[in-house]
C-alpha cells in the first residue's frame, strides 16, 4: 500500500521542533543561572577580608657577616724622590752640565737590597733599606742614625765597616768604596774644588808657621851678651805712648841685657801663634770631612725591601725634579669600604675571606680600619678618606677598612675587584628563628612575637640574639614558641 505525500516527513519536523524547544530551553536556564543583580555584582568585587601575613618559624643556625666590595692593590705605596744631586757638582765649573736620566727605573720591577735603581748622568741611584730618609751627603765627619743605618744596610750586603757606631769613619769610607766597585761604579772621592780648598788651607798653615818663627826671632834683635849694661838694639825710645783712647798705655822701658823682649815683639809673636792656631783649627776641620762619601741623591732608604716599581714618572734624558715614581711593597691587600653601622661591628685581627671576580677564594685579616687605613694609591702617608668608625654621627658614612692577605696571594688579581666576607659572629648550634620583620620592642624594652594560633593571634615574649641574612635569632619564654608556628609579619 503506498503512503500519501507528506506522511514520511511529519516525524522528522517533530523531531526538530522538540530539540530546537529543548534547547531554546537549556539556554534560558543557563542565561538565568548566570545572571547577576548589581547588588549581586557589587559583593562579588569585594575584596576579601584582610588578614595578617605571617611567616613560618625556623630552627637553624645562624652567621652574621658584613660584605663589602674592594680591590685588590699592591701595599705600602710611597712615592720615590732624590734628596740631591747625584755626585758632586764642579763649583769652580762656569758651566755646569744640568743632571739627566741616562738609565731610567722600570715600572713593574722588583728592587733589593743592593740594586740599582736608576743612573742620572752615569752615576748610580742605589736602594738600601732602611726608616730613615737619606736627607744630607754622608761622608766622613757625618754621624747620627742615618749613618747607623748606613753601617748597618754594608754590614748586610756583605761589607762590614765594624760596629754600627754612627760615625762615618775611614773604615765605612772603605766599605763605601767596595761596595761601589761592586756595582761597577766609583764611589765619590774629593771633587777639584776640595783638593783646591786643602791645597788652600795647607798653604795657610804653612805660612802661619813661618810667620810664628819670624815673631820668635826678629829681624836685627842681637844682644851684648856683656852685662856692662849697655842699651840692646832692640830697645824702645823710653817715655810714655798713647793708648788712642787719651791714655797711656803704660812705660814701654829699655832693657839691657841679653834675651830681653820689646813688648811690641811678644804682641807679635802672640798674633803669629793666634794665626797659626786657626790654621790648623781650618785644615782640621776640613781634613775630617775629606774622602770618600754618599751624595745626598745617590741612595734612597726603603722601608721594607724587596719592593715593586708601581709607577715611573721620568724617562731617559729627563732632568728630575720631585717624584720620580711610586713604589709598593711586593705583597697585595683588600681596600674595601663598609657603611658606619657595620664598621662599629669591627675590630682588627678578624677574619676575612676575599673573593676574586674569578672565583678564588683566599683567607685574610682585618689589619685597618678607619683613619688607619692609608689612602688607596697614596705614596704621601695620607689616611683614606671616610669616617673611622665610631668618628661621625652618621651611622651611614663610609668607613675604609684593609685586609692583609698572605705572601705571594692574588698578586696577578692587583688591580681587580673583590668581595669582603667578614664574620662578625654565629649562633651556638641551631636556633629558633623569626624574621627580623616580625620583631616588636615595647617601651619596656621587651620583645615580642605575634603568633597565629586557631584563628587568633597571641603575644610571646622573646629575647632576641644575633641578626643576619634577614633573621633574628629569639629564645621564647617556655615552650611557648616552636618550629613551624606562624607567626605575623605584616598586615
Amino acid at each position: 500500500m503506498q503512503r500519501r505525500k507528506g506522511e514520511s516527513s511529519r516525524p522528522r519536523q517533530l523531531a526538530i521542533i522538540v530539540t530546537a524547544v529543548a534547547l531554546v530551553g537549556a539556554g534560558g536556564w543557563f542565561a538565568g543561572s548566570r545572571m547577576q543583580s548589581p547588588a549581586d555584582a557589587a559583593a562579588a568585587r569585594k575584596p576579601p577580608k584582610a588578614g595578617p601575613v605571617t611567616a613560618a618559624v625556623e630552627r637553624r643556625s645562624l652567621t652574621a657577616s658584613v660584605v663589602a666590595q674592594g680591590s685588590v692593590e699592591f701595599d705600602s705605596p710611597q712615592s720615590l724622590a732624590l734628596a740631591g744631586p747625584v755626585g758632586t757638582p764642579d763649583s769652580g765649573s762656569a758651566d755646569p752640565v744640568a743632571q739627566r736620566v741616562t738609565k731610567a727605573p722600570v715600572a713593574g720591577s722588583e728592587v733589593k737590597e743592593g740594586d740599582v735603581l736608576m743612573q742620572l748622568s752615569g752615576r748610580p741611584v742605589l736602594v738600601l733599606r732602611g726608616s730613615v730618609p737619606m736627607y744630607r751627603t754622608l761622608g766622613p765627619g757625618t754621624s747620627g742614625d742615618d749613618v747607623r743605618q748606613l753601617q748597618r744596610a754594608l754590614a748586610r750586603l756583605g761589607f762590614n765597616s765594624g760596629a754600627a757606631t754612627g760615625q762615618y769613619g775611614q773604615g765605612v769610607a772603605t766599605a763605601v768604596s767596595r761596595w761601589y766597585k761592586s756595582k761597577g761604579f766609583q764611589a765619590q772621592e774629593p771633587s777639584i774644588a776640595d783638593k783646591q780648598q786643602l791645597g788652600t788651607l795647607e798653604a795657610a798653615v804653612t805660612a802661619a808657621q813661618q810667620g810664628l818663627l819670624t815673631a820668635q826671632n826678629p829681624s836685627g834683635s842681637t844682644g851684648s851678651g856683656s852685662g856692662s849694661g849697655t842699651e840692646s838694639s832692640s830697645t824702645a825710645t823710653s817715655g810714655t805712648e798713647t793708648n788712642g783712647k787719651g791714655g797711656t798705655s803704660g812705660t814701654d822701658t829699655s832693657s839691657t841685657g841679653s834675651g830681653t823682649t820689646s813688648q811690641a815683639e811678644k804682641l807679635q809673636l802672640k798674633a803669629a801663634q793666634q794665626q797659626l792656631d786657626a790654621a790648623n783649627t781650618a785644615l782640621s776641620a776640613f781634613q775630617a770631612g775629606y774622602g770618600t762619601k754618599i751624595p745626598a741623591g745617590e741612595v734612597v732608604f726603603l722601608p721594607d725591601l724587596p719592593a715593586r716599581l708601581d709607577k715611573v714618572t721620568v724617562k731617559v734624558g729627563d732632568t728630575p725634579s720631585g717624584s720620580i715614581g711610586t713604589v709598593t711593597s711586593s705583597k697585595v691587600v683588600v681596600q674595601a669600604v663598609v657603611q658606619g653601622s657595620d664598621a662599629k661591628l669591627l675590630h682588627k685581627g678578624m677574619t676575612a675571606e676575599v673573593e676574586t671576580a674569578d672565583g678564588k677564594k683566599v683567607e685574610g685579616e682585618l689589619v685597618a680600619l678607619g683613619d688607619d687605613v692609608p689612602k688607596t694609591g697614596a705614596a704621601d702617608g695620607t689616611t683614606a678618606q671616610g669616617t673611622s668608625a665610631g668618628g661621625s654621627d652618621d651611622a651611614s658614612a663610609p668607613v675604609p677598612v684593609q685586609i692583609s692577605l698572605p705572601s705571594g696571594k692574588l698578586t696577578k688579581n692587583a688591580g681587580g675587584s673583590a668581595k669582603v666576607t667578614i664574620k662578625v659572629g654565629s649562633s651556638a648550634g641551631e636556633a629558633l628563628t623569626v624574621p627580623i620583620a616580625a620583631l616588636h620592642t615595647a617601651a619596656d624594652g621587651q620583645a615580642t612575637v605575634q603568633v597565629r594560633r586557631d584563628g587568633s593571634v597571641v603575644d610571646v615574649s622573646v629575647k632576641a640574639g644575633l641578626s643576619a641574612e634577614g633573621q633574628v635569632e629569639v629564645t621564647p619564654s617556655g615552650g611557648a614558641l616552636k618550629a613551624g608556628d606562624q607567626v605575623v609579619i605584616g598586615q
